[in-house]
């Protein structure tokens, strides 16, 4: 019996640590988030939902909407994104070509995606901002997403270690003590995280709604803000929670 008892316990232990819930973050990723006068002037936006730490890809349905926020113009890009594959996901790409100079920001909002081993699901409103032609006007615009981070530092143009801030908003206003996960864009998963803790980093917001994170390493790092939606999403007959998440990339370079 005692044998029986341990190895319940063993089995209990390893199904746990065997289902652990990563973090889940939408992605858009341009080609690059500065263009200069030489530089090519279109753009790549490549569109996933994953575990960029990881490099996990989960499928990811076409969004309800995709578009850029240029000046004081929406501009719907949904009818130009095009189904890709990543270990057999579904992902989306899209191109943007640059006419004018400015801070755009590509944003979406997602189909909710069912996550059944956390019985929720999720909503994630992922943003990018790129600058071009040398005109720094409009990155800390809000677009209006039902969550959102808007950036108090200027979000293109940073060097690893440098301090970014951002403050959470729902519907307009300062969310106090939000959690805000961070990840690194891993690619090649060429870091390797010591313990498992190291994966995602986690901050709390402060009572207004206010973070601050030190970038350590060059690259793409994504910025969630989560919150739990007024709203339930019903499946199967019964009602489930919905995590809300805005959430905002931004790109690192090493001072050489």
């Amino acid at each position: 019996m005692k044998k029986f008892s341990i190895f319940l316990l063993s089995l209990s232990i390893s199904l746990f640590f065997g289902t652990l819930a990563f973090a889940h973050f939408g992605v858009i990723m341009p080609s690059d988030d500065i263009i200069g006068e030489k530089d090519p002037k279109k753009l790549t936006l490549k569109v996933y939902f994953m575990h960029p730490f990881e490099q996990e890809w989960l499928n990811m349905e076409k969004p309800k909407t995709f578009g850029v926020f240029f000046g004081e113009e929406k501009i719907d890009l949904l009818n130009s994104l095009l189904n890709r594959k990543i270990k057999g996901k579904d992902a989306w790409e899209a191109s943007f070509t640059i006419k004018s100079p400015g801070d755009y920001i590509f944003y979406l909002e997602p189909q909710p995606y069912w996550e059944a081993a956390e019985e929720k699901f999720i909503v994630h409103y992922p943003k990018v901002v790129v600058q071009a032609l040398g005109k720094e006007e409009g990155w800390d615009k809000e677009i209006g997403l039902p969550i959102e981070i808007v950036p108090l530092t200027r979000p293109y143009g940073l060097w690893a270690g440098n301090v970014f801030q951002g403050i959470v908003k729902v519907n307009g206003k300062p969310l106090p003590f939000a959690d805000v996960e961070v990840e690194y864009f891993n690619e090649g998963g060429k870091v390797k995280p010591p313990k498992d803790a190291y994966v995602t980093q986690v901050i709390k917001a402060d009572a207004n709604g206010v973070f601050t994170y030190a970038i350590p390493k060059s690259g793409w790092w994504g910025f969630a803000a989560l919150t739990t939606a007024p709203y339930k999403i019903k499946k199967e007959g019964k009602e489930y929670p919905v995590e809300m998440g805005g959430i905002i990339w931004v790109k690192a370079r090493e001072m050489k």
